[in-house]
């Protein structure tokens, strides 16, 4: 077993029962295994019965401490797990059936695999002896899943559930956080087994490594004292290792500038004189422009992600690496680190403060006036910035600029994949950690109203809004029903051009304008002309048929009356229809593919750094 992040390190987890050892007692294995769920303090799981997992759901109905979500599709299930997960601190818990059920789960699984998110997915399996003979609703999902979790187990024997399920979240919450599956064959959820708590666990195999090597840590802090022109990138790791406070030290101490990827909005204050903003494909140009110029880049719980360096072989050519990860598997993937770390981001930053400490009480301390001077050049020449449409109808990015300016303090913002994604990132104020959920690494489309359901689920007494476009809206839209009938009021903002808009933005900059199957409200006129201009499906009806109240807004001046009236609707899922101007654009914009000097800061608009910064 191979351990792969960035992130934290938790306690093991531990019985309730103020570390008691629980009797043993004669149970089936369904039986033990919601006992064993119930003592590693799952609380909360989305999932859904079929056959081989039967025999789980009918203890689970007498369960007092573990509440089960009755979702619409597995998929969902998986994404609710991972809102959960990252909206509390906590491992989050899918559970499904054999077969269909486990490959449904397979999208969500890779995503918290990417997005280094702690998941137990459980499913169920055929009998022991039926695994392998291609048995009705049969599916290898150990093996389907194993390049995508953290580790994988299938149980065949009823005595193993309670040291599998300890172990699965040790496993999944530790270290580089992680996915875990169990798949549990139906005849050892039937068998009679002995239940005690807590079981013995022996993973001689998996040590993270969280305390960093103190020559390193030596060797980064002399580095940022001596560069001209350092920059902290800041991953998403400085997140899950809840080291947030520890980098805002970090940075006040060094007077460094400060780019925090899009899995790390919120772990340093937007509003903050030295955040320069997301750096990659669609980053502020200040952000983009400052690794690229830069002589240190300081990378914390960053990966050195393809979104982020544009061509790699041009990337940052004049500057040295510090790169420190809790997953040394990271460390030199994709940019060599001329001093690798592995570590815990949080004890990591924490040395990095003394060490950096003792350089100043030294005399050793960093000169960044000039640097500064050119970053605020950047900045003020080149900030983030929307046109409103010529034709009076709503900008998008206005909708999500007011959506996060009206929402409660301590909202919760998930998005799908696209635009949207970019534009929420962009015009939303992120100040807090576990305020941003998104899907990074894999790009799910249908990811935002499942996590925001899961995140509502783990957290309700926090506002949770899902930014969503009309494209990931129609693929998980269903669990509105499971919000609606459990008592989880998320409200949803569908960004509705009509399009799918980031693949219509590609077709617009790389494809004459050629828009092949990216067009979502009405088909070709030549197989059904009726359907021009016609709402298919009308997202008002639709949400008011799954139980939801729903409001459709077109013009800016309705924007933030009916925004207001989302906020005050708390008894039940509110969506929002915002029919938004299609020809929307997502900038700053660097070509797949192409360097980031390449970096265009609107539409033909290519920002001149003049000739002082690379001497």
């Amino acid at each position: 077993m191979t351990e792969q992040a960035t992130g934290a390190h938790h306690p093991q987890p531990r019985p309730r029962s103020g570390g008691q050892h629980s009797a043993p007692e004669q149970v089936t294995g369904a039986q033990s295994l919601i006992r064993s769920l119930e003592e590693v303090g799952a609380d909360t799981v989305f999932g859904i019965p079929g056959g081989c997992i039967l025999p789980a759901y009918d203890p689970l109905m007498d369960s007092t401490r573990v509440r089960h979500v009755l979702v619409r599709h597995e998929q969902g299930a998986g994404h609710a797990a991972e809102g959960y997960a990252l909206a509390t601190g906590k491992v989050g818990v899918c559970m499904a059936t054999s077969g269909p059920g486990a490959t449904n789960l397979v999208t969500p699984i890779a995503d918290a695999h990417m997005d280094s998110v702690p998941m137990v997915a459980i499913t169920g399996q055929v009998a022991s002896k039926a695994i392998g003979t291609d048995a009705f609703q049969e599916a290898d999902i150990v093996g389907i899943t194993m390049p995508i979790t953290k580790h994988n187990f299938l149980v065949t024997k009823a005595d193993d559930i309670p040291r599998v399920i300890a172990q699965a979240f040790h496993i999944a919450s530790t270290g580089r956080p992680g996915p875990v599956l169990v798949d549990i064959a139906k005849d050892a959820l039937q068998a009679k087994t002995t239940f005690s708590w807590p079981p013995a666990m022996d993973l001689p195999g998996y040590r993270p490594v969280t305390k960093p090597h103190a020559k390193q840590i030596r060797e980064a802090a002399k580095l940022i004292t001596q560069a001209r022109r350092p920059v902290l990138y800041v991953g998403g790791g400085v997140i899950k290792a809840k080291a947030t406070a520890e980098l805002k030290v970090l940075a006040e101490l060094t007077g460094a500038p400060v780019t925090t990827t899009l899995m790390a909005l919120g772990s340093f204050p937007d509003n903050h004189p030295q955040h320069l903003g997301m750096p990659g494909m669609h980053g502020a140009v200040a952000a983009v422009t400052a690794l690229q110029k830069a002589d240190l880049i300081v990378a914390l719980g960053a990966r050195f992600d393809d979104r982020v360096t544009g061509k790699l072989d041009s990337f940052a050519p004049h500057a040295k690496i510090v790169h420190a990860d809790i997953d040394p598997a990271e460390i030199g993937k994709n940019r060599a680190a001329d001093v690798p770390i592995v570590g815990d981001a949080r004890e990591v930053i924490a040395d990095l403060v003394q060490a950096v400490q003792k350089e100043h009480s030294e005399g050793h301390q960093g000169d960044y006036g000039m640097w500064w001077n050119d970053l605020n050049r950047w900045r003020e020449t080149y900030p983030l910035g929307y046109d409103q449409p010529d034709d009076g109808s709503l900008s998008p990015q206005q909708v999500i600029e007011r959506i996060g300016q009206l929402a409660p303090e301590g909202t919760i913002f998930t998005a799908g994949v696209g635009q949207h994604q970019m534009w929420a990132a962009h015009y939303i104020e992120y100040d807090k950690p576990g305020t941003w959920l998104n899907s990074g690494g894999a790009g799910t489309m249908g990811y935002a109203v499942p996590a925001a359901m899961g995140a509502k689920a783990g957290a309700p007494d926090k506002a949770v809004w899902a930014i969503d476009g009309d494209g990931c809206f129609q693929m998980t839209n269903q669990e509105l029903a499971t919000c609606a009938l459990n008592n989880i009021p998320i409200k949803v903002a569908v960004i509705n051009n009509g399009a799918l808009g980031m693949v219509r933005q590609w077709q617009t900059l790389f494809y004459n304008q050629r828009y092949s199957n990216t067009v979502l409200h009405s088909g070709p006129d030549d197989v059904n002309p009726q359907a021009r201009g016609t709402r298919v499906p009308d997202f008002v009806k639709l949400s008011e048929a799954m139980g939801c109240y729903a409001i459709r807004c077109e013009s800016p001046d309705d924007l933030d009356k009916v925004i207001e009236e989302a906020n005050s609707i708390n008894d039940r899922p509110v969506v929002v229809d915002f029919i938004v101007h299609e020809d929307a654009m997502v900038w700053p914009m660097v070509a797949a593919g192409t360097s980031n000097d390449e970096i265009m800061a609107a539409r033909d608009v290519r920002p001149d750094f003049g000739d002082n910064e690379d001497d």
